[in-house]
């Protein structure tokens, strides 16, 4: 007996150690105390002082930011990194200008015709030659015309003159700047300004909004997310359409940096439970974050059960729904699924369909959905029960049915219904992996497999 129980111990330990997610990180999200990282190790020490040598500001030279790009994107190498070298002229002076972006991602005719084009050409705005300071404000009171005049600044003259862009942005580190450029943008550099211009000029090929995939519905709006987190915050501000609807942005993944949404209603919404999702998702300590999955399995609460404790959609309409409820939905960059939380055990047996019924058929079909999460967790357990310990139950033209289908086959009832389990499992994955051309033949042998099981 002893020895029966040791041999189920190695077995249950080895199925564990093979399942189990050696790269799964466990997140408690508790504050840590500046008085508990005393005693440090050399090594953590060592990474601090080689992240403080890391060049973080944008250099005044315009030779050495244009050598500092080189090695970091390996120029040499990339095929696609574009390094434009022009002159600018501002007050009827030259400078020295380098335009930095990725070919590929931005939308080359924005460039030639925003950016290269209105600082390149002359006209009276960058020609102008008199020593005249800038015209800030200019108010007239009782007669008297007061103007409120700053000197000459390049960089605020060429961000308030000579870009016309409608989003230009000024950065003062590498980081930011190389985050911009990743993201689709242009960086503008100009020789003695330690400053760089991050000009959105995004073109990259994108999916357009279409029709849901896996959430149909026959009477609502037909429209999905797509991978643009911008694209999918505006169709949530298009159908919520109303002020109070926060979006906050969050990078996560110290290598991928990918932009996340934090979006809720205020004055709705718990501020406690929008408190609780900032702070667990900026206390994230990954490389990379690709998925929504991902990101819901990151931050959930430790659960051994695997019962689901955050909603996924693809739908916009049943995102505002849960808005309106006081939840907080958060939107993921790359990814066309949205995550919605916290969630109940009701919201998985709704679906936006029920808003468009009335509430005598929506309830029966929330009945309906019940009854087969039961049917589908118990059925086979109470089909094993009655036909091996309470055959009493069955009546006896079943029962004796029932005998004679198993009478020529050798393996018992937990089995077969094991067999069956495994079977649908297949077939499933098949149907979902597969080609679709293949996809008849895949559903023709799964009824033939499943036949024979019932037989």
């Amino acid at each position: 007996m002893n020895e029966d129980l040791n041999w189920m111990d190695k077995l249950g330990n080895k199925l564990k150690n093979y399942f189990d997610d050696s790269n799964r990180y466990d997140y408690h999200f508790t504050l840590s105390s500046p008085y508990s990282n005393k005693n440090n190790n050399k090594q953590g020490d060592i990474q601090e002082n080689e992240k403080s040598f890391e060049v973080k500001d944008i250099f005044p030279s315009l030779s050495v930011t244009l050598e500092y790009i080189k090695v970091k994107y390996n120029t040499l190498i990339n095929s696609d990194i574009i390094l434009r070298e022009f002159t600018l002229t501002a007050r009827n002076r030259q400078y020295k200008a380098l335009l930095f972006f990725i070919d590929g991602m931005v939308d080359s005719k924005l460039i030639n015709d925003n950016v290269l084009e209105a600082l390149m050409m002359r006209n009276r705005a960058n020609i102008f030659d008199k020593n005249q300071e800038q015209i800030v404000s200019e108010a007239k009171t009782n007669n008297i015309t007061v103007r409120k005049i700053k000197k000459f600044n390049l960089e605020d003259y060429i961000f308030d003159c000579l870009l016309p862009q409608n989003n230009v942005e000024k950065v003062n580190s590498f980081d930011e700047a190389f985050t911009g450029v990743n993201m689709g943008n242009c960086l503008l550099f100009v020789d003695t300004i330690p400053v760089a211009f991050d000009i959105d000029v995004k073109g990259f090929k994108q999916r357009e909004v279409s029709t849901p995939n896996n959430e149909i519905i026959i009477k609502g709006p037909q429209e999905a997310f797509v991978e643009n987190i911008r694209t999918n915050s505006a169709l949530l501000r298009r159908v919520v359409n109303n002020k109070d609807l926060i979006i906050e942005n969050i990078e996560i993944g110290k290598l991928s940096k990918t932009k996340c949404a934090i979006c809720y209603i205020e004055n709705i919404a718990n501020n406690d439970l929008v408190a609780e999702v900032r702070y667990r998702m900026s206390n994230l300590e990954i490389d990379s974050l690709l998925s929504s999955g991902e990101l819901e399995q990151l931050i959930e609460e430790d659960n051994k059960h695997s019962i689901p404790q955050i909603l996924s959609t693809e739908r916009p309409d049943k995102a505002t729904k849960y808005l309106y409820g006081g939840r907080v939905v958060v939107l993921i960059g790359g990814n066309p699924y949205s995550l919605i939380m916290p969630a109940t055990f009701i919201d998985f047996i709704a679906s936006p369909e029920d808003t468009n019924l009335k509430f005598q058929f929506s309830n029966f079909l929330k009945f309906l959905r019940l009854l087969a999460i039961f049917i589908t967790l118990f059925l086979p357990a109470f089909y094993v029960a009655i036909t091996n310990f309470h055959q009493e139950l069955l009546p006896t033209e079943l029962l004796f049915s029932l005998l004679a289908s198993k009478e020529n086959v050798p393996f018992p009832v937990i089995f077969e219904i094991l067999l069956m389990e495994i079977s649908f499992e297949l077939i499933r994955e098949a149907g979902l992996r597969v080609p679709s051309p293949l996809g008849p033949t895949i559903g023709i042998v799964g009824a033939l497999v499943i036949r024979s099981s019932c037989c």
